[in-house]
């Protein structure tokens, strides 16, 4: 399905990826593990084509068979590749329905969408909101998600998918990855989060750039709590990294 091949990348001096080298396959859940700063969002956004890293890194990017290492975010969102961000944007004027249905051009009718809102944990309410500054961090979190489920990704990004959303819906997130799964879609979670990791039916833990530990979830979390809760190993702030990023 996706194919990463000798993956690195520096911020300055600081070398951020080192030689990852890994392989998704099509219809599975995968959880990258490791603290702040190690690299997993850094990771994901190269798979993901953003201006910031397409073409600054090393290695290869293979989908499908097909080198995609040059290809643009919009080129790689047309394969069916995409994410969700840990901070989802705000679109002031733009309607949750807007959003959901990309200005209509998917065709829904309003059962469908309350249906996938309630899957999500939002009311019927939701579909006459605007998707601005009114809502908080979990509620557009949420809307994400739905709208995620629209579009049958073949392979989704999920940036810490549990950030502004309370405990209680871990079961939201695992039932979301496995109504992707169902449709032939793969994911990747990138997480700190043991819980959200062992959804997974495959982890990988990564450490000051490069993976140290990969296969059942339980055991990469296990030596992820063991090895890396009082670990001070980080590559480059989360901050530094975002402001090397414009969309």
């Amino acid at each position: 399905m996706l194919e990463l091949k000798n993956i690195s990348f520096s911020a300055g001096p600081r070398k951020v990826l080192e030689d990852i080298t890994y392989t998704f396959e099509k219809g599975k859940i995968y959880a990258a593990l490791g603290n702040n700063g190690v690299g997993k969002s850094t990771l994901a956004r190269i798979i993901m084509g953003l201006n910031g890293y397409k073409g600054t890194h090393g290695g290869k990017i293979y989908f499908e068979g097909k080198d995609i290492t040059d290809f643009s975010i919009t080129e790689r969102a047309k394969l069916g590749i995409t994410m969700a961000w840990q901070e989802p944007v705000r679109y002031e004027g733009l309607g949750v329905r807007e959003y959901l249905t990309l200005g209509k051009r998917i065709n829904l009718s309003d059962n469908e969408l309350l249906e996938i809102l309630n899957l999500v944990g939002l009311n019927p309410f939701y579909l006459h909101r605007k998707v601005d500054k009114t809502l908080s961090g979990g509620e557009r979190k949420r809307i994400e998600l739905a709208s995620l489920i629209i579009l049958k990704p073949k392979f989704a990004i999920f940036d810490e998918p549990d950030s502004g959303i309370d405990m209680m819906s871990n079961i939201m997130i695992e039932r979301i990855f496995k109504i992707i799964t169902a449709n032939g879609g793969t994911v990747l979670s990138i997480t700190h989060r043991e819980e959200i990791a062992e959804v997974a039916d495959e982890a990988f833990l990564i450490c000051s750039g490069k993976i140290t530990s990969k296969g059942d979830p339980k055991k990469v979390s296990e030596f992820y709590r063991s090895t890396c809760d009082n670990c001070s190993h980080i590559n480059v702030p989360v901050d530094m990294i975002e402001n090397e990023v414009k969309l």
